[in-house]
């Protein structure tokens, strides 16, 4: 098992804020991350105007919106800093603009039905990430058979559950080997639930070779209210150790280890039940 591509997504949590968004950059490398994640979308190409003349909660988002001219300094300061770049467009012409910087395409769940969106990334040659959330078996098949049919070959399904936050009851993990072996491509599980012992299960369980979380900085975040970001030392500590697992599988043959040897001598003497071993006690000299 290689260690999983943790990716922190920024969301709508950078404040339209260059600087901030650098530091988002910075804090996904301080953590362990492998790449950070931006959303590129304009309110008026994602909900349907009879939404946004009713909704003012909705129309409030245009201060979400992601500026296109953060994009190449956004794209560089990643490269300075060793770590992929990445973005989810949500309109047709930004899979063009975000074309010259990203490294993978993630497509959101809520786009997944969206064949016009999915054969435009695919289309780039570039790797694609989809998050399935909500999906059945039917439409994820219906989206990958329209990824792959138009020149994608590099897929990552994610398991997602898009419920802000998820019950732990509700995650459902045992999808990710669902999608693994339905659709014979990688797979990993994009978290809502914030929850350390549901990243462990799903990478040491599950075999998730990739895990996108949301990542706020302090707590000021669009998003953080809702309940499904994750701060920088609580997600720190869960990258660094999820992959100690790794080490504690072993050959499998039930032999004494190196860290047990000292103590075999001391086990109970099968003549009197007593410890040490009967051969070693007059000998013995304390310490």
């Amino acid at each position: 098992m290689t260690d999983p591509l943790f990716v922190a997504e920024v969301s709508s949590n950078h404040h339209r804020n260059l600087e901030r968004c650098f530091r988002f950059i910075d804090t996904a490398v301080a953590v362990g991350c492998g790449a950070v994640k931006f959303q590129l979308f304009r309110i008026e190409e994602l909900f349907a105007p009879e939404i946004l003349k009713k909704s003012p909660m909705h129309r409030a988002r245009k201060e979400w919106e992601l500026p296109v001219e953060f994009l190449a300094p956004l794209a560089a300061h990643c490269r300075e800093r060793g770590i992929q770049f990445s973005c989810t467009p949500f309109y047709l012409k930004a899979v063009e603009e975000l074309l010259p910087y990203v490294d993978f395409y993630k497509i959101a769940s809520y786009e997944l039905l969206w064949n016009d969106l999915l054969t435009a990334c695919a289309h780039t040659d570039k790797p694609v990430v989809l998050s399935t959330g909500m999906a059945t078996m039917d439409e994820i098949q219906g989206a990958v058979e329209t990824l792959r049919s138009a020149g994608c070959v590099d897929l990552t399904l994610l398991h997602c559950v898009s419920g802000y936050p998820t019950p732990l009851d509700q995650c459902n993990l045992a999808a990710i080997r669902t999608l693994a072996d339905a659709f014979n491509c990688k797979t990993g599980w994009s978290d809502h639930s914030v929850s350390p012992a549901v990243i462990y299960r799903a990478v040491h369980q599950w075999d998730a070779g990739m895990i996108e979380f949301h990542l706020d900085l302090e707590g000021e975040g669009e998003e953080f209210k809702t309940g499904h970001c994750w701060l920088p030392d609580q997600i720190e500590q869960v990258i660094a150790t999820v992959t100690d697992g790794f080490f504690s599988d072993g050959s499998g043959e039930k032999v004494p280890v190196a860290v047990e040897l000292p103590d075999r001598d001391w086990r109970a003497d099968p003549v009197d039940g007593l410890r040490p071993f009967a051969a070693i006690r007059n000998m013995w000299i304390p310490k």
